[in-house]
């Protein structure tokens, strides 16, 4: 065996793999003798660093389960819309994560609140933290069942450990009594150490009323409501804006 085959197998014995291919390229490479020592190593560092980042963001956005894969470049800005641009992308810096605050985004069915909560969401993975999504019903319905099988608390942690939790179309769907009270459970611990992303096609002053209990609806919302930054999103329908550009119109 060569040195150059055991530097290689010695690498990948380190799980160094990015630096081995890295390193094979640069010997293929004639110009890179051009290269000192520590330039040559530096590039084998900023691959492996590269990929480790790249296979670092996969996992974090497939574990999110986040709906769409978005993101804020590809988010549309325009006056219709009632999207500030300057608030997106200055909450895409996540700093409102780190100072445990939340984002409520509204508006009617289709004008793209779940997309811009998910493209905050690809942010927060991109910048390491873990963030996990939840369509409203669906969520009510895993409520259900974990009372059932006995899984509440085991459900309650999955939900209050991610950094970022994001509550999608919030008011389809009836919420029990129980599921109320986990919801504001679930809501108390995350309040002094993570954040919230909740969409609605309802304004927050209706809210209260999706709640059985008058008492859980207020300390739900205080507990929301009241440390969030707001996107009132209008407009025409993405979704049909897009069926007519496929169909020509």
């Amino acid at each position: 065996m060569t040195a150059i085959q055991q530097t290689v197998d010695g690498l990948r014995s380190l799980r160094l793999t990015a630096m081995a291919e890295a390193y094979q390229r640069q010997l293929e490479n004639p110009e890179m003798r051009s290269f000192s020592f520590d330039e040559r190593l530096a590039l084998l560092v900023e691959n492996e660093l590269a990929q480790r980042t790249s296979r670092k963001l996969k996992r974090l956005v497939a574990s999110a389960k986040m709906p769409e894969m978005a993101t804020l470049e590809e988010v549309e800005f325009g006056t219709a819309r009632g999207l500030d641009k300057a608030l997106v992308m200055s909450l895409g810096q996540c700093d409102f994560i780190r100072r445990n605050l939340n984002v409520i985004i509204v508006g009617p069915t289709g004008v793209g609140k779940s997309y811009v909560a998910c493209a905050l969401g690809t942010e927060a993975c991109r910048q390491r933290l873990v963030v996990s999504f939840r369509n409203v019903n669906d969520l009510l319905e895993e409520i259900s069942s974990a009372e059932a099988d006995g899984s509440t608390s085991r459900l309650k942690l999955a939900l209050s450990k991610p950094d970022l939790l994001i509550l999608d179309d919030l008011g389809v769907g009836t919420i029990s009594e129980h599921a109320a009270q986990i919801l504001l459970s679930v809501i108390d611990r995350r309040m002094r150490k993570s954040s919230l992303i909740i969409t609605s096609q309802w304004p927050t002053e209706a809210w209260h009323g999706f709640f059985p209990n008058p008492t859980i609806a207020d300390a739900i919302l205080d507990r929301v409501v009241h440390a969030s930054h707001k996107i009132a999103m209008g407009g025409e329908s993405m979704r049909k804006k897009q069926a007519k550009k496929r169909l020509g119109k």
